[in-house]
């Protein structure tokens, strides 16, 4: 489904349906775009994952903490913030492919440094890319935004664990 527009003088990896569907195949913004039970899934993986691994760590690291319920709230906190900087950048990622999608406007470069130019886009390509952006990235979207804030709420909650202890 490239989008190649012959009156388009923006350059092909350029024009925002295609910056889309290059995000889309990448490996770490794929996941956004699963079904819900793969995508909880696939978080649920990657939160366990890393909380074995930092568990490892910090065991390694805090040899000598003898509280093993403030290690485990330890071990908690830093899985909670590396989750939610990792959904962080996926949001950031999504978002900025939605805002070009939105756009009615594009603002490209065509050989190099410094030579910004800004094509406007015809009425065909403008509603084609809202389109795309209202139906396929806003759902993505508003699944990474609930699970960024279910990390953040995640970490309060630990951190308040760990002050009253």
């Amino acid at each position: 489904m490239p989008a190649f527009n012959i009156n388009c003088p923006v350059p092909f990896n350029q024009q925002p349906l295609n910056e889309y569907l290059e995000l889309k195949k990448a490996f770490l913004f794929s996941w956004s775009s699963y079904k819900l039970t793969y995508y909880l899934r696939i978080v649920f993986e990657i939160f366990l994952c890393s909380f074995i691994a930092c568990g490892f760590i910090l065991c390694y690291i805090l040899i000598y903490f003898t509280n093993f319920f403030k290690l485990l709230i330890i071990d908690f906190l830093v899985v909670d913030l590396l989750c939610f900087l990792l959904f962080f950048r996926l949001y950031l990622g999504w978002s900025y492919i939605f805002k070009r999608l939105m756009s009615a406007t594009i603002f490209y470069e065509e050989s190099g440094w410094y030579d910004g130019q800004i094509w406007i886009k015809t009425i065909d390509m403008l509603t084609r890319d809202r389109l795309i952006a209202s139906c396929q990235i806003i759902p993505f979207l508003n699944r990474i935004k609930y699970t960024c804030y279910l990390f953040f709420i995640n970490f309060g909650f630990h951190y308040f664990l760990y002050s009253t202890f």
